[in-house]
């Protein structure tokens, strides 16, 4: 397993870096900063030196000298993840991909796009935006292609579109002998061999670096149609979403906002609702589906207390809307002044959803809590935004304790503890309790691709073993 390096070790690995790189390897206080985690709860642990790659070769390079000297390494991409997954906790070089934002090869044929792991999915739309396609996986954050992998991503789409786990067709990684590979053609199935797509999509880079990602695109719909309704309680509005879902209405989105979080919207990003909750759907289609779709919708909602479902064709209506949902993390953070947010999820069964919802909200109430709750609620995920101050240990060990509480509240109900945001450094400890000793095999694939653990270590929980 990898150890702290000696002194004279960083020294090395540094010193070999620098004559290998020059100017784009870096081992400054702030840039090392800027590579750890430092958006929620936890703490900031350094590398010891930062590589700006900008090609395969570049990254099997430094794995290379890095393997030599088992010296850990960190994938680092637009820096967005939330639960650890950037921090060095065994120092190491942390490997930056923001110079390798490139298109390599566009099949509008196939509906698919092989992108280098540093381009964002904000600027890889843009590129798609004159194609007719797009790519649905849409994070709160204008996260990478690699990071979104790597974590197994989803987003507001994932109802209709999927995550990440659905997204991505192939890829090409770096291991940790420095060897590269790839995992899988460009065909839309196969039965040839283990799957190691999916192996390394979420696997945190601990099994292995992407280095180039081919992903699905899907045809920008010929109508789309958004809109917002409110019901007198976050059960009733996990209700509609439930009994819509059963009467087959294919949401392209639906999401929630508790009646803080819509409270915290209005005031930071604009919009009008009414201070309830909030479910926010869109419908895609052709014209007479969308039509029979919103009309479907309007009923249930009607039918669960909701007299106020507003929906629209405008585009700019629909940009705007979406913008604030895509806002919330920062509207909860100027909701609560003065402090920090520390944001948690957890996904269950949809049929559990209500019942996991409602009493997470008894929770935050019973322990004096704030935490607006926003979610992806048609697939049965959603988020947690606690208000506290960082360095305060009695609040910090209270909103801890709250998380611990969700994550096994969600697992009791045949759940996860967590929806998208990964495992990193702060859920490590919920592994076995969800998957039982299915952790040993895990572990076991761990030791034969990554023996000497220097692929992001400190994660997953596998220091424990």
């Amino acid at each position: 397993m990898a150890k702290n390096c000696d002194e004279a070790t960083r020294d090395r690995v540094c010193e070999e870096l620098k004559t290998a790189f020059g100017e784009r390897f870096s081992s400054n206080l702030s840039v090392r900063q800027a590579h750890s985690h430092n958006i929620t709860a936890l703490y900031q642990q350094c590398p010891d030196g930062v590589v700006y790659a900008t090609s395969k070769d570049d990254v099997a390079k430094i794995v290379k000298i890095c393997a030599h000297y088992k010296m850990p390494i960190i994938a680092f991409g637009a820096g967005s993840s939330i639960e650890g997954q950037l921090n060095a906790p065994k120092g190491g070089i942390s490997i930056d991909f923001s110079k390798m934002d490139q298109v390599v090869s566009f099949s509008p044929e196939d509906m698919t796009i092989t992108v280098q792991p540093g381009i964002t999915r904000e600027t890889l739309n843009s590129w798609l935006r004159d194609s007719g396609l797009f790519f649905p996986i849409d994070p709160g954050a204008d996260a990478s292609i690699g990071g979104m992998a790597s974590t197994r991503a989803s987003g507001t789409n994932a109802v209709r579109y999927g995550t990440m786990r659905e997204a991505v067709l192939s890829a090409e990684a770096v291991m940790a002998d420095g060897s590269i590979i790839h995992t899988a053609s460009r065909a839309k199935k196969s039965a040839a061999g283990y799957d190691l797509t999916r192996l390394l999509v979420g696997s945190e880079g601990t099994l292995g670096i992407f280095t180039e990602i081919t992903v699905r695109l899907h045809p920008i719909p010929e109508v789309v149609s958004c809109g917002a309704c409110t019901f007198p309680t976050v059960t009733d509005a996990c209700n509609a979403v439930i009994e819509s879902i059963q009467c087959a209405i294919p949401f392209a989105r639906v999401e929630l906002l508790d009646e803080f979080m819509t409270k915290a919207c209005n005031a930071y990003s604009g919009l009008t609702l009414d201070p309830l909750p909030t479910l926010c759907v869109e419908f895609h289609g052709d014209k007479t589906s969308v039509a029979a779709q919103v009309a479907l919708f309007g009923e249930i909602a009607a039918s669960h207390g909701s007299k106020d479902f507003k929906h629209s064709t405008d585009p700019d209506k629909r940009a705007e809307l979406w913008k604030a949902r895509h806002e919330a993390f920062w509207a909860a953070q100027a909701s609560l002044p003065d402090c920090d947010v520390f944001s948690t999820d957890a996904c269950v069964p949809i049929s559990r959803l209500a019942d996991c919802v409602g009493e997470t909200q008894k929770d935050l109430q019973e322990h004096h809590l704030i935490g607006p709750m926003v979610g992806h609620v048609g697939d049965g995920n959603f988020h947690v935004l606690l208000g506290y101050h960082k360095g305060n240990k009695e609040e910090e060990k209270k909103v801890y304790e709250f998380s611990e509480r969700l994550s096994e509240r969600a697992i009791s109900m045949d759940g996860t503890c967590t929806g998208e945001h990964g495992i990193g450094q702060r859920k490590a400890k919920y592994l076995r309790l969800e998957l039982g000793n299915a952790v040993d095999y895990m572990w076991a694939i761990k030791k034969a691709l990554d023996p000497d653990n220097i692929l992001n270590p400190g994660k997953y929980g596998f220091e424990d073993y």
